[in-house]
């Protein structure tokens, strides 16, 4: 009888942590796009860093660019941003993605908004690790789309 509680016992704890481990795998899956990403695109050249925010999305933020000074030595800001009051947040803490979730069925990060600050628009946001374990960032808007690569650095 002793045999069969502890066998029992064993059973149910071993079967208790497979969802948990399951969830952390998840967890560790969907946070591969938290870090530094380096980024050439429209002639700039930036780092973006990929964050997890409280709620479980992801942002990507820009924490430098290349030539971030204008002619006259100051540092230049998000002029064509559409919402005036973020006009004069300075190019290199520009907010780039916001809300991203991860979707576990596809294998790709969605849900969120991408805005590119070079033509001053937003759009749908959808990024993924192809097959070459490169990072692909894809903006939506009206039927039109654009995927960019970036290279995970850090």
């Amino acid at each position: 009888m002793r045999r069969i509680l502890f066998s029992a016992a064993l059973f149910f704890a071993v079967l208790s942590a497979l969802p948990v481990s399951g969830q952390q795998s998840l967890n560790s899956q969907a946070d591969n796009i938290v870090g530094l990403y380096y980024v050439s695109y429209d002639g700039e050249e930036s780092k973006v860093r990929f964050t997890k925010e409280a709620d479980g999305t992801y942002r990507a933020q820009t924490v430098w660019v290349k030539d971030c000074r204008d002619a006259d030595g100051n540092v230049r800001r998000d002029e064509k941003n559409p919402d005036k009051r973020l006009r004069n947040v300075p190019c290199d803490s520009i907010v780039l993605i916001t809300g991203l979730e991860y979707n576990k069925a596809k294998h790709r990060w969605d849900g969120g908004k991408v805005y590119d600050p070079t033509r001053g628009i937003r759009a749908n946001a959808t990024c993924f690790f192809g097959e070459d374990g490169r990072f692909r960032l894809k903006g939506s808007l009206l039927g039109f789309s654009q995927t960019v690569i970036w290279e995970k650095i850090e």
